[in-house]
């Protein structure tokens, strides 16, 4: 079963057909759109060479790598905080203590409705009122972990619940008790089959670390906002930046998709397999 399949059900044909036919439309119009920005900016002189070359040098080069290093950091730290308490709320979600499955419940459905822009902001302005005025990398790590923690948490929770009931049940029946089958048996399976999803759910994390812009925390966003109030040229300095997420996303995307083919071919493998063996099972049993 592909993670895409456990989290919600696969299109029929004709589902199928109208996503192609939104698809090409939406391509048809993007493409449109670009072709208009393009001649705008040709007749605006800001496709010139001359606006273009100093992002053919090193220094400049340098400085956006730095910024690309810290929204790599940031998103690297949100994502592993936010698997660890996704982990957590999913466990505490399924729990039968009606007090830890109720606090996990309510955790997640709020912090789902809530946007991260709200929480950076309470980060922000909030908590130095108290007294807590966090390092700024941590202003942007805490309220992107906050939320993603609780979407991370629906993830682990659909995985969980998309395995058979047997693997627990056996489990049982060899002696290891409810958290050691959970962690040794239920959970390693369940992330292995979600690991696509996981990487894609990491790109709208690696997006969102733009968010760092409101902090002035240097990642890439914040850095070419400095870059181009420094050498005047706005538009080049934007098209760099959404050119290098553009291209860091899609190798997110496609290893996403990679891991899911993998899956998909090891799960008809492992179909095939067992009916192999049944059927040998089948031919080897006395008339």
């Amino acid at each position: 079963m592909s993670a895409s399949r456990v989290l919600f059900d696969e299109p029929g044909p004709i589902a199928r057909r109208r996503m192609r036919i939104a698809t090409i439309v939406v391509g048809v119009a993007v493409a449109a759109l670009l072709a208009v920005a393009v001649k705008r900016f040709a007749d605006h002189g800001q496709l010139d060479a001359d606006k273009w070359r100093p992002y053919t040098t090193w220094p400049m080069w340098r400085y956006l790598l730095e910024g690309l290093w810290a929204t790599v950091r940031a998103a690297a730290v949100a994502t592993a905080l936010s698997v660890v308490g996704g982990i957590v709320l999913a466990l505490g979600r399924l729990s039968r203590q009606r007090a830890l499955r109720w606090s996990a419940t309510v955790y997640i459905e709020v912090m789902r409705t809530v946007p991260v822009l709200l929480l950076v902001y309470l980060v922000l302005f909030g908590l130095p009122h108290y007294g807590v005025d966090l390092p700024l990398f941590w202003k942007l790590v805490l309220p992107l972990s906050v939320s993603a923690s609780a979407v991370f948490a629906e993830i682990f929770r659909a995985g969980i619940l998309s395995l058979d009931r047997g693997q627990r049940e056996a489990g049982l029946a060899v002696g290891l008790t409810d958290g050691q089958t959970m962690r040794l048996i239920v959970l390693p399976q369940a992330v292995r089959r979600l690991l696509p999803s996981l990487v894609s759910q990491s790109v709208g994390l690696l997006k969102d670390t733009s968010l760092g812009f409101i902090v002035s925390y240097s990642e890439l966003l914040y850095s070419g906002r400095v870059l181009a109030t420094y050498n005047r040229l706005l538009i080049q300095t934007y098209i760099i930046i959404a050119l290098v997420y553009i291209v860091l996303n899609a190798s997110l995307s496609k290893l996403a998709r990679t891991l899911e083919a993998r899956q998909g071919f090891r799960s008809v493998g492992r179909r095939r397999l067992r009916t192999l063996v049944r059927a040998k099972a089948a031919a080897d049993q006395p008339l």
